[in-house]
């Protein structure tokens, strides 16, 4: 998805080296604090609607920047057929981004979104702040649904 000269985005960085000053640019542009560790930029967010708040957590892959998003709730056992039913019903309907449930035989599962982009593409700042403000608000709808039709 490289962006060859003269093109929407030719003017962009590259995503793979400047991704963690593209997630800090964003974040300050909205006065968002960042924690970040060796691996990942993490920031986050009230969700006013589900008395709650989102944590996305920025990192990558060799290929893909990853977007993790999760409201930081874990699951009881009893809950978890729900929780696959409202990954199975999202995942249809919206897709972005995609929700499954994590960490399923592990002692604490939870419902988490996920946003994938390739490193190897271009962005501008205004055209990553736009994408990462997507993600976040269709992450927001998804946590909200979650907690008002699925009671998760």
């Amino acid at each position: 998805m490289r962006h060859s000269e003269g093109t929407p985005g030719s003017d962009g960085r590259d995503l793979g080296v400047q991704w963690r000053s593209l997630v800090h640019g964003w974040a300050a542009g909205r006065h968002l604090h960042c924690e970040e560790d060796t691996v990942s930029v993490s920031l986050r967010f009230d969700l006013a609607d589900a008395g709650r708040a989102v944590t996305v957590r920025f990192m990558t892959t060799t290929k893909l920047l990853v977007a993790f998003m999760t409201d930081g709730r874990f699951l009881r056992g009893d809950q978890l057929a729900t929780a696959a039913a409202a990954a199975n019903a999202w995942n249809t309907e919206q897709l972005v981004p995609m929700l499954s449930v994590w960490d399923v035989r592990g002692p604490r599962p939870c419902i988490a979104g996920v946003c994938t982009l390739p490193l190897d593409c271009r962005m501008n700042q205004p055209e990553f702040d736009s994408l990462a403000g997507d993600w976040v608000e269709q992450a927001r709808q998804m946590f909200v649904r979650c907690h008002q039709v699925f009671q998760l």
